[in-house]
C-alpha cells in the first residue's frame, strides 16, 4: 500500500540512510561508492536501494531531507538561542553545511532540468520564509539592519559557497559568510 504512512522505525532508518549519505556526499562526491554510504549508515547495500532503488533517487531523498531539516532548524534555533540574531547565525551556519552539500547535487540533478527546476522550487518555497521570520525576529530586537531581505541574505550566502569550490585551499566560506552575517549588524 503506497498511500500508507511508514512506521516510525521505517522513518528513522530512512533518515539514518539520508544523513549517512549526506555525509558521504560532501566527502567523497555524489558519485561515491553506495558500499560507502551504506558502511556509514551501518547497513547493507540491499538496505539502501530497498529505500533508493536510483542514484537519483537518493540523492533527491538527501537533498529533500536537507531542506527539511533546515527548514525546521529554523523554529528550533528561534526558540533555543539567547537571541535572535544568535538564532539566524545558527541558521545560517547550518544553511552553509547545505549549500556545501546542495552544490554538488545541483550539479548531478541539473541533466534533469525539470526535476532540478521542481527541487530548486521545492528550496525556496521551505526555506526563504524559515530565513525571513528569523530575519524579522532578528529585525524586531534591534539586532540587525532592516533593507535586507531573505533572499537577498540567501544569495549572497550561496554565492560565498559556490567559491568552496575552488581548488584554493584559502578560500574559506565559513569565514567570509561570517563576515555577511556581522554585517547585518551595520547602519539601518
Amino acid at each position: 500500500m503506497r498511500g500508507r504512512p511508514k512506521r516510525a522505525d521505517a522513518r528513522r532508518n530512512e533518515k539514518n540512510l539520508l544523513d549517512a549519505a549526506a555525509a558521504v556526499f560532501v566527502r567523497s562526491g555524489v558519485e561515491a561508492p553506495v558500499r560507502d554510504i551504506a558502511a556509514e549508515a551501518g547497513v547493507g547495500t540491499a538496505t539502501i536501494y530497498r529505500h533508493f532503488p536510483t542514484r537519483a533517487d537518493l540523492i533527491i531523498g538527501v537533498y529533500r531531507h536537507q531542506v527539511e531539516a533546515c527548514a525546521e532548524a529554523g523554529p528550533a534555533l528561534l526558540a533555543s538561542s539567547p537571541t535572535p540574531y544568535a538564532a539566524l547565525a545558527s541558521w545560517i551556519d547550518r544553511f552553509v553545511d547545505f549549500l556545501v552539500t546542495k552544490h554538488g547535487l545541483a550539479a548531478v540533478l541539473q541533466s534533469d532540468n525539470t526535476g532540478f527546476e521542481t527541487l530548486h522550487a521545492y528550496f525556496l518555497d521551505r526555506l526563504v520564509p524559515v530565513c525571513t521570520d528569523l530575519l524579522a525576529a532578528a529585525r524586531a530586537a534591534g539586532e540587525i539592519r532592516t533593507d535586507v531581505p531573505a533572499i537577498a541574505l540567501m544569495r549572497g550566502v550561496g554565492n560565498l559557497c559556490i567559491g568552496a569550490e575552488t581548488p584554493d585551499p584559502r578560500y574559506d566560506a565559513r569565514q567570509l559568510v561570517g563576515v555577511l552575517i556581522a554585517g547585518l549588524r551595520g547602519p539601518s
